[in-house]
């Protein structure tokens, strides 16, 4: 019997509505182990979920029955559920609109998980849009300004 053999990776980057800065320290493992959570009991492999106060990434292996934009869904309104439910913050949390994916090969596997392990060290220099539109430009993604994220400098 012939089967259906894949090996998709992909990040998923989404923001705070606001860019508000409301992820905090205290809290912030428990919301990526959350979020992983949401990955595998969706059927899929969470490699790594981490981020920071204001945006997270999510790098997972995703089979083919799974459509990213379900997935993409999934996390943010169950996690954004999580977060109000806990009451982590004051008031109503909720994620931007939108997020950005980006695809990998196997072979990318560990740069890409070093490179999410190390988003605070990595933020020091460089900042979240100058990140977001160094990946839509690396991967030659088209894009319209009015309808990436809300920047605040």
């Amino acid at each position: 019997m012939a089967g259906t053999f894949s090996q998709i990776y992909i990040q998923i980057i989404f923001a705070v509505k606001g860019r508000q800065n409301l992820i905090h320290k205290d809290w912030d493992d428990e919301l990526y182990q959350y979020i992983s959570g949401i990955i595998t009991q969706k059927g899929q492999k969470s490699i790594i979920v981490n981020g920071m106060p204001d945006h997270i990434h999510v790098f997972i292996g995703l089979r083919p029955s799974m459509l990213i934009s379900d997935m993409a869904r999934d996390v943010k309104n169950n996690s954004a559920n999580f977060i109000n439910k806990r009451q982590f913050v004051a008031g109503h949390f909720s994620w931007q609109e939108g997020y950005g994916v980006f695809s990998y090969s196997h072979s990318q596997l560990s740069s890409v998980y070093a490179y999410i392990r190390d988003q605070k060290i990595h933020h020091q220099k460089t900042s979240f849009k100058d990140e977001y539109l160094r990946l839509l430009n690396k991967f030659e993604v088209d894009h319209d300004a009015k309808y990436l994220f809300e920047w605040y400098d």
